[in-house]
């Protein structure tokens, strides 16, 4: 396993499937921590993933404070459009988790200020608009995290 991707209570089955797809293809292992915004055996989801939902490595969890509790050695980082540093400005290792908030509202508050030194964000325009997607932002930072690390066995 390269890294773990973490989903903070998701929305959209769409997005989850494109980004549990992302994660079979990088050897990443995902994270959704409850509630989730739809079903599992809802169909956008699995169309989305298409046919590699049986290779993903996947966990489940109650809470936040669940994933944490049974992580307490991990280093996280948390993907928030209110981070002072760039998703590139950090030193990704192998097993790092790294946590994506709700599609429509982001991270909560009082994680984001208990992880204040482990904000990062991808730069964008300033504009009317709130952020990039979910599941584009989820490759984006994957793929630095993974180019870092040399795309340890990725052709």
């Amino acid at each position: 396993m390269n890294l773990n991707i973490v989903l903070f209570q998701p929305e959209i089955p769409q997005n989850t499937g494109n980004i549990a797809r992302t994660c079979v293809l990088t050897n990443s292992k995902l994270h959704l921590i409850k509630p989730l915004g739809f079903s599992l055996d809802e169909k956008h989801l699995k169309r989305a993933g298409l046919d590699y939902w049986q290779y993903l490595d996947m966990e489940i969890h109650e809470s936040y404070q669940d994933l944490r509790d049974k992580y307490p050695w991990g280093d996280f980082y948390f993907s928030t459009t209110k981070g002072s540093k760039l998703y590139t400005e950090v030193s990704y290792k192998a097993g790092d988790f790294i946590v994506f908030g709700r599609e429509s509202s982001g991270l909560p508050e009082e994680i984001r200020s208990a992880n204040e030194g482990h904000l990062i964000r991808v730069p964008m325009v300033v504009s009317s608009t709130r952020s990039l997607n979910l599941s584009n932002t989820v490759s984006i930072v994957t793929y630095e995290a993974l180019r870092q690390l040399g795309f340890p066995e990725m052709k």
